[in-house]
């Protein structure tokens, strides 16, 4: 193989890596994985995972872009930082999890179904109607977003710690008609939209680069 013909697969397989360093958060750290398999290990749902974190960051680096972005792994991160602890290179696993996640959602690669997404989505949209998350609306979002007569079974079986709740006021019932905010609550809503312009706008530098 000629050196050019070289140097254009070498391009070639390094393209998805460049990418997730550009878009994705901590990013830059992939390539900085070893493959010792520590963080699979350590994960508690690591036998459910599609691809362990080390399998992906080897898929991107090989330009697996598609296989990577359409994969349900990611999504399967709790945060538990078992993996970022023990990783002897100290990779932020957690952090390019997440940012994966992220990423493959603004691109609309988000498998079919998924719950982790769909939860995000629901405490997202609750977060930024007020500035503080309101419980129990966002319960009942969660135990109603497979279907009506899912939500009807959930809400059932867990009405007894939904009373238990209310009897310690640990739930309150006015947060149905809408609960708390915080005190300055246009300045939060400016602020998460000038954040939301800012990531725009930075996706569409790198896309342009």
């Amino acid at each position: 193989m000629s050196e050019l013909n070289i140097a254009m697969v070498e391009k070639y397989r390094n393209s998805f890596l460049h990418e997730v360093e550009a878009n994705v958060e901590e990013g830059d750290w992939v390539k900085m994985c070893m493959q010792c398999g520590v963080c699979s290990g350590s994960c508690p749902l690591g036998s459910h995972w599609e691809h362990s974190p080390q399998k992906l960051f080897m898929m991107i680096r090989a330009g697996k872009r598609e296989e990577v972005l359409s994969s349900d792994s990611m999504w399967m991160c709790t945060s538990c930082y078992n993996c970022v602890v023990r990783c002897p290179r100290e990779v932020p696993i957690t952090h390019i999890m997440h940012g994966l996640a992220s990423y493959a959602k603004r691109l609309g690669l988000v498998p079919k179904g998924q719950q982790t997404a769909k939860f995000a989505q629901h405490f997202w949209d609750n977060l930024v109607k007020k500035g503080r998350v309101n419980e129990l609306k966002l319960g009942l979002n969660l135990y109603f977003m497979n279907g009506f007569a899912e939500g009807v079974k959930t809400s059932l079986k867990m009405k007894d710690i939904g009373l238990g709740m209310l009897k310690t006021k640990r739930m309150s019932p006015m947060e149905i008609f809408g609960g708390h905010k915080v005190k300055d609550l246009d300045g939060f809503q400016a602020m998460v939209k000038k954040a939301q312009e800012i990531e725009t706008a930075r996706i569409e530098k790198n896309m342009n680069a």
